[in-house]
């Protein structure tokens, strides 16, 4: 059986993949990948995701130029969610690891507190300036 074999798909043919920092275990970001993705990401040790939005493979950091390079991939106990556990690098040099398209570390940057969502970590770089 092909390791593949043994990821449980869902009805699109995706399943959610979680992306976490070596060493720190933050959460950086959810996402979702197709066979085609988790395949290329492990022969290739970069992540590769499905976007739902585009409808096509990408390839993190392909605009950004924040790669995730990955060091394990993990499956859960139910087979239906993958876990990398990856190095988040930066454009250039002195760049910081960026996950978020919104130029923060993590995708999870808001804390619900007092019933309202807190936005407690800040913008490393502006999403809006381009890569050089």
């Amino acid at each position: 059986m092909d390791w593949l074999d043994e990821v449980k798909w869902n009805a699109d043919g995706l399943v959610p993949a979680i992306a976490q920092q070596v060493g720190s275990n933050d959460v950086l970001m959810f996402a979702w990948m197709n066979r085609d993705a988790l395949a290329r990401t492990a022969a290739s040790g970069e992540a590769v995701y499905w976007s739902r939005s585009r409808q096509r493979l990408w390839r993190k950091g392909e605009e950004s130029g924040h790669v995730q390079q990955v060091r394990e991939l993990r499956l859960d106990c139910d087979n239906d969610v993958v876990l990398l556990k990856v190095e988040q690098l930066g454009a250039g040099a002195g760049d910081a690891a960026i996950a978020c398209h919104t130029g923060r570390h993590s995708c999870f940057f808001r804390v619900l507190r007092a019933g309202a969502w807190q936005v407690v970590d800040p913008v490393l770089k502006d999403p809006g300036r381009t890569c050089t």
